[in-house]
């Protein structure tokens, strides 16, 4: 990856942090436009291997913006992927550059306004713009959820995926069973069905 390229990662991962109103799986409709469709930088499995692997791993859930960074550089590096000490200094390049750009900008907004919005709690236009702000978190989430899974769907084209992510969704909205659970479950299923 070339200092361009980097600071093109850079800007757009800057921008993107400004829109994460729902936590940067809100904005990962447009990291998908821009990696996969747009630069070519990752394929759609790349993505969305990125994302899975993750989601988990413990820690924050915001891992993958460093993966989608440390991806994109190998995969410009060395896109026989023949890892070297080269392509490795470069994959933690994309990575920190990555979530520099995605850290820096929303943080430094929450640091310059935290106190003011505190101060104005009270301010009508503050409490309609924090509550403006929860039908706009909920719409990115579902756009991400459903880019995810047309993703997937496009790649197997048949119902038992389609089967096992409504059996997923399912036992998520009217079974108390742990979604650590249902991701197993989900795993075991797409283990034993061959997806």
């Amino acid at each position: 990856m070339n200092n361009a390229q980097l600071l093109d990662l850079f800007t757009h991962f800057a921008s993107l942090s400004l829109l994460a109103v729902g936590g940067a799986l809100s904005v990962v409709p447009d990291m998908h436009r821009y990696l996969v469709d747009e630069t070519r930088w990752l394929s759609g499995t790349q993505f969305n291997a990125a994302i899975g692997l993750a989601q988990a791993a413990p820690g924050p859930n915001m891992l993958f913006v460093a993966l989608m960074g440390c991806y994109s550089a190998l995969a410009l590096h060395s896109p026989a992927g023949i890892l070297s000490s080269a392509s490795v200094a470069a994959g933690v390049a994309g990575a920190l550059v990555a979530m520099a750009g995605f850290l820096l900008p929303s943080s430094l907004l929450t640091l310059t306004t935290t106190g003011w919005l505190h101060r104005h709690r009270q301010h009508a236009g503050v409490r309609a713009f924090k509550a403006g702000l929860a039908p706009v978190a909920i719409a990115l989430t579902l756009s991400t959820a459903w880019l995810l899974l047309a993703q997937e769907l496009k790649r197997w084209q048949d119902w038992p995926l389609g089967a096992v992510a409504l059996a997923a969704l399912l036992l998520m909205l009217y079974t108390r069973t742990h979604l650590l659970l249902i991701i197993g479950l989900g795993a075991l299923a797409g283990g034993l069905l061959g997806f």
